[in-house]
Formats: structure tokens, C-alpha cells, sequence
């Protein structure tokens, strides 16, 4: 679903780059309460207010809790998390925030 439709809406962005922060670069900062405003293709906004932030190893990943769910409007925002490993050249974790529709 598109951000504020029923169903879980999830946005997946990266944290970095080789050439410093990018667009999720902050996610891991935001609290319970915050609210989150996304802009969507219609034109339209949809607020939503974060229920929660999460940080899970890539192994053990709530498949359940970001894609299932109910009929409420919700969103998953995600984005790599922990310590970067150069050996490998990536994170060994996700940051998922959790976040209901407010209007």
C-alpha cells in the first residue's frame, strides 16, 4: 500500500554511502511519539506517529511485524544499522521503525 492507505507501507533507504550520510542516515534517532510526514505521489501527505524503533539483526529480521498486519495505515521505514564491517561491506543490522497513520 502507498503511505496512509490500510496495510503496512514500507520505505527502505540507505544509511550511507562511500560519499558520507544518506536519506536514513538519522532513522535510528527517532523516538516513540515523533511524528513522520510523507509525501506521496498523489500530492497528498500522510502523518504518522512512531510507535517504536527497533534494531535486529539482518538473521533474525520481524518479517511479521513490518510486512503483516491489519487494516490499520501504518509504515516501516528501514535502513541498515550496528557497526559498519569492512570486511564484508556491509551492516549486520536492520533499524526498523514502526509507525501508525494519524490523519
Amino acid at each position: 500500500p502507498a503511505p496512509g492507505q490500510a496495510g503496512n507501507a514500507v520505505l527502505v533507504g540507505h544509511v550511507d554511502s562511500q560519499h558520507g550520510p544518506a536519506v536514513f542516515f538519522d532513522l535510528g534517532r527517532l523516538r516513540g511519539g515523533d511524528t513522520i510526514r510523507v509525501l506521496r505521489a498523489d500530492g497528498r501527505t500522510a502523518t504518522f506517529t512512531v510507535d517504536g524503533v527497533g534494531a535486529y539483526p539482518k538473521e533474525r529480521f520481524p518479517t511479521a511485524r513490518v510486512y503483516g498486519g491489519d487494516a490499520a495505515a501504518r509504515l516501516r521505514l528501514i535502513t541498515c544499522g550496528g557497526r559498519f564491517d569492512p570486511r564484508t561491506g556491509s551492516y549486520p543490522d536492520n533499524i526498523v521503525v514502526f509507525a501508525t497513520a494519524t490523519r
